[in-house]
């Protein structure tokens, strides 16, 4: 993986990781929105939504981790090529 693969992939992890102050800043908004919609707030709803960030990261992150990979596994096949086209 060459740096810039491991810096899409840090990215898209940066992008979608939440920190304490993140969590309790989303959790207002949606205890907020619940009860704009007259809905009542709830643990099981904040965490599905939590649930859903972590799964929209990790989906991410597979995503850069596959493309660095298949970059990767190119360079080695093209390298190879050329060593063997070098040493016939």
């Amino acid at each position: 993986m060459d740096r810039q693969d491991y810096n899409d992939a840090e990215r898209a992890v940066d992008k979608t990781k939440w920190t304490v102050n993140d969590y309790a800043d989303r959790a207002k908004d949606y205890i907020r929105e619940e009860r704009d919609r007259n809905a009542t707030p709830t643990a099981e709803g904040w965490m599905e939504r939590a649930k859903d960030n972590v799964s929209d990261a990790w989906e991410d992150t597979k995503d850069a981790v596959s493309d660095a990979w298949e970059q990767t596994k190119d360079w080695s096949e093209d390298a190879k090529a050329e060593v063997r086209k070098a040493t016939n």
